[in-house]
């Protein structure tokens, strides 16, 4: 916990910038019966019956310091995805020397997994890019990532979307907003306060 929290204190560093990785999955939902439009006076209709298209995952990848995102979405949850979503990463700090990452412990959460999508120079190369930083089991609120996934939730994905092409394009849209916004997380809980609220946690010295 004082690892990734003083990691947020720390100033932003374009050499060394800080990214917090998450995922979630996303239910495809269409109508059943034709939704009748919004009009005057009168919101959008939808019938209560729906038709369950499948599943996809939505990553992201958040900047704290500059307000900026990377969104994608995927079919599957798995290393291959990871992989691929962290050479986007990669390609959007081409000047970084290194990229230290806040995420959580899920087993596809390691450089083992670009050796599943990319030759093994590549993901060689790929490896040292990353400095892994990791949330400790059952305190994955540490993660910034998190914060801004409940905001594409409750602004963004809040509706039924029937295809992933589509939840692609609102997501993407989204994040373009927010970037062009520089919207940030108001990040306020310190190492200094986090050992007041879990201070029976840390040994009493005498």
């Amino acid at each position: 916990m004082e690892n990734i929290l003083d990691l947020y204190q720390q100033p932003y560093d374009a050499n060394n910038p800080l990214i917090c990785f998450d995922e979630r999955p996303c239910h495809l939902i269409s109508d059943v019966l034709e939704a009748l439009p919004m009009k005057e006076g009168q919101p959008k209709r939808e019938d209560y019956h729906y038709q369950r298209n499948g599943m996809c995952n939505v990553f992201i990848a958040l900047q704290p310091h500059t307000g900026q995102r990377l969104v994608a979405v995927y079919q599957q949850n798995t290393g291959r995805e990871y992989a691929d979503f962290f050479n986007q990463i990669s390609g959007w700090y081409p000047d970084a020397e290194t990229i230290t990452v806040v995420q959580d412990n899920l087993s596809t959460h390691s450089p083992a997994s670009f050796y599943k999508v990319f030759e093994s120079e590549k993901a060689f190369a790929l490896t040292p890019k990353f400095k892994m930083h990791y949330t400790p089991t059952n305190a994955s609120w540490l993660n910034m990532a998190e914060i801004e996934l409940s905001a594409l939730s409750k602004q963004c994905l809040d509706r039924r979307i029937s295809d992933m092409e589509t939840l692609a394009q609102e997501a993407e849209a989204w994040a373009l907003y927010r970037n062009q916004k520089r919207i940030k997380v108001k990040w306020q809980f310190t190492n200094d306060k986090a050992r007041d609220k879990f201070k029976r946690f840390y040994p009493k010295i005498k």
